[in-house]
């Protein structure tokens, strides 16, 4: 599993598109109090980009359906990121998340749903989508 952050790394840090985005996928498990992986980063020693974007993809896991679980509520979410503040996610950057209106999770759950539906669609088509470009197979 610890490996999955150094094989995205390996994959978009020659994307000229993508190879911006390389570092974050790189240390998105970084854990803000040091515990994290792959370079045991700690606090602002992990891009601000990366400590967002594991807020992000945490809640992703815990909203999405996995093959072993289902989903849980965005309010499941919402109160493991809040319990793993300071720990596991730098506290300003949750504290900023919390923050999102209760009234927009709604919107989010529903673009979640399309952004899967899609990426499942695209997987079974063999191709992959650039944002603004259509699909590249």
């Amino acid at each position: 599993m610890q490996r999955h952050a150094q094989i995205g790394f390996d994959l978009v840090k020659d994307i000229a598109f993508l190879a911006d985005a390389a570092e974050i996928v790189l240390t998105h498990h970084e854990r803000y109090d040091g515990g994290g992986y792959p370079r045991g980063l700690k606090g602002d020693e992990i891009l601000l980009s990366a400590r967002i974007f594991a807020v992000a993809d945490t809640l992703d896991a815990i909203t999405s359906d996995r093959p072993y679980r289902r989903a849980s509520s965005f309010e499941s979410g919402r109160e493991t990121i809040r319990h793993l503040s300071g720990s596991q996610f730098d506290p300003r950057v949750v504290s900023v998340f919390l923050c999102i209106p209760e009234a927009t999770w709604p919107t989010i759950a529903r673009n979640q749903r399309q952004a899967v539906t899609l990426s499942s669609e695209l997987r079974a088509q063999g191709g992959i989508l650039r944002m603004g470009l259509g699909t590249i197979p």
